[in-house]
């Protein structure tokens, strides 16, 4: 079989390779700490998480996707019901909570099911990859160079701290994407797929049991329409080669 090639550009983190799942695990310890530090007040797990999601989102919106928002989103949570409840703040407790925060990014990485594969295939159909992902470069750097990801996206890897429209519609300007054969996949409906719909390139959205909260968005019914949804990376090369397929 003979497929046109496109231009594929993937997202990393919980697109190819697990993250939300290491955050959920620093946020249960970020929890059980609160909940003992707080014991005589009694907020509930579920006041806790709320509000550290209303902080890490604004904190997110407002300064990108930096490595330290996410201790910063744990420390200013505990400073909220520390004024809340009127109880003096602590600085080794703050000191704690930073160290805490940052430990997320010292997890082994680990890369879903059907990586390989799916990269395997869709570099023999002749396609050409791209990897595009959002956070600190060294941090994302780490990550791709554990996956060895370099193997399939050599030097067209971009790295960006804000991932939104301007930063998409930026790369594929930049760099003379061809926009009626360049496919977006990723797992965000707030950094991959609207800004993908909204520069007219195809989009394929990984929907995860375990979503981010920033990453969960409501799309215009039209945008929904121009999106593929699937549950799992392995359908991604089917669906690329469904639309692509040459007709004898």
């Amino acid at each position: 079989m003979k497929y046109m090639t496109q231009q594929v550009i993937f997202d990393l983190d919980d697109t190819l390779v697990h993250c939300n799942k290491y955050f959920d695990l620093i946020l249960g310890q970020y929890f059980e700490l609160m909940t003992d530090w707080f014991d005589e007040f009694g907020p509930s797990t579920s006041e806790l998480r709320t509000k550290q999601i209303e902080i890490d989102v604004h904190t997110v919106n407002t300064s990108g996707l930096a490595s330290d928002n996410f201790p910063k989103s744990l420390i200013a949570t505990y400073h909220y019901f520390c004024a809340k409840y009127n109880r003096p703040t602590d600085r080794f407790q703050e000191q704690q909570l930073h160290k805490l925060g940052l430990s997320v990014y010292d997890q082994e990485i680990e890369a879903y099911p059907g990586m390989v594969e799916t990269l395997d295939t869709l570099k023999q159909d002749g396609h050409h990859l791209f990897l595009y992902t959002g956070g600190d470069d060294t941090i994302q750097q780490r990550k791709i160079e554990q996956m060895k990801l370099d193997a399939y996206f050599d030097d067209r890897i971009y790295i960006r701290q804000h991932k939104n429209v301007e930063a998409l519609e930026n790369i594929l300007t930049t760099h003379g994407f061809d926009r009626k054969r360049t496919w977006m996949i990723g797992n965000s409906l707030r950094t991959d797929v609207l800004p993908a719909v909204t520069a007219g390139i195809n989009s394929i959205y990984l929907k995860q049991q375990n979503e981010w909260s920033y990453n969960l968005i409501e799309l215009e019914q039209e945008m929904q329409q121009a999106v593929k949804t699937i549950s799992s990376i392995h359908e991604v090369p089917p669906v690329i080669r469904t639309a692509t397929l040459h007709k004898s």
